[in-house]
């Protein structure tokens, strides 16, 4: 951990990157990828959500979209979730939370941390859920570091109930299963980026295969640094896996 296909699919240019609409009906989910594990996701019902806002010191980041001031206007984020501690992670996420009033959810110890007001502080632990809008916000396991407080994952629930679930940092586990079993994510934004301190893409494949029946698997946390798997790799582990979905830093997709 480092301080960082559809055939329907259409591709244009944009100039905060590449973005790829997978759906123009109205109230699609939107995912767009930051870099590393930050992703913004937008709900069908316009629900705005920060996930691991590694954005300002985030090598990965487009240019276009490193300031922190448009989170405080169109990209204002009604929560920010962050994983764990660690500053490829949560870099970002008391910036943020000030300049735009949004909630923050993670691990109460760390949340506790960053000396927000408490109406902005919604620390939790594994198990726990938070509604944020449309979204139903649930903590699960991770198996990695954090200090203060344990390392999270997330998953999404959807008013039009479909799933999403972010791993942050962690390696294949056992209670992924019971991941799968209560909530059947049928999006998985997957930590594969290996090194000293993740799993690497091909135990992240087999976490896929052993334990998930996603529809969409979205790689992230790789490529950012050396030592991080590179896309080469990546796409080499999930040989054969239609489901597989490589995003490009700045790109959006709606599914």
């Amino acid at each position: 951990m480092w301080i960082i296909r559809s055939a329907l699919a259409l591709a244009v240019l944009s100039t905060t990157g590449v973005t790829s609409v997978y759906s123009q009906r109205a109230g699609s989910l939107q995912v767009r990828w930051l870099g590393h594990a930050a992703f913004e996701i937008v709900s069908p019902g316009g629900t705005r959500i920060l996930i691991d806002p590694f954005i300002t010191g985030n090598p990965a980041t487009p240019e276009s979209l490193r300031s922190l001031t448009r989170f405080g206007g169109a990209a204002k984020p009604a929560a920010i979730l962050v994983s764990h501690s660690h500053s490829d992670h949560a870099l970002d996420a008391r910036a943020i939370a000030q300049a735009s009033g949004a909630l923050v959810i993670s691990a109460y110890e760390y949340a506790s941390s960053l000396g927000l007001p408490d109406a902005q502080v919604k620390g939790g632990n594994v198990g726990g859920a938070f509604r944020v809008g449309d979204v139903t916000v649930h903590l699960v396991p991770a198996m990695h570091s954090s200090e203060p407080g344990r390392p999270l994952g997330f998953v999404l629930e959807f008013s039009d109930g479909r799933t999403l679930y972010h791993t942050g940092d962690t390696w294949i586990f056992g209670d992924m299963a019971l991941v799968q079993e209560l909530y059947h994510p049928a999006i998985i934004l997957l930590g594969v980026g290996g090194g000293p301190y993740t799993e690497d893409p091909r135990t992240a494949a087999l976490a896929v295969r052993r334990y998930f029946k996603p529809t969409v698997i979205v790689p992230m946390h790789y490529g950012t640094f050396p030592g991080l798997a590179t896309e080469a790799e990546v796409r080499t582990a999930f040989a054969g896996d239609t489901r597989l979905q490589v995003m490009h830093p700045g790109e959006t997709r709606r599914f």
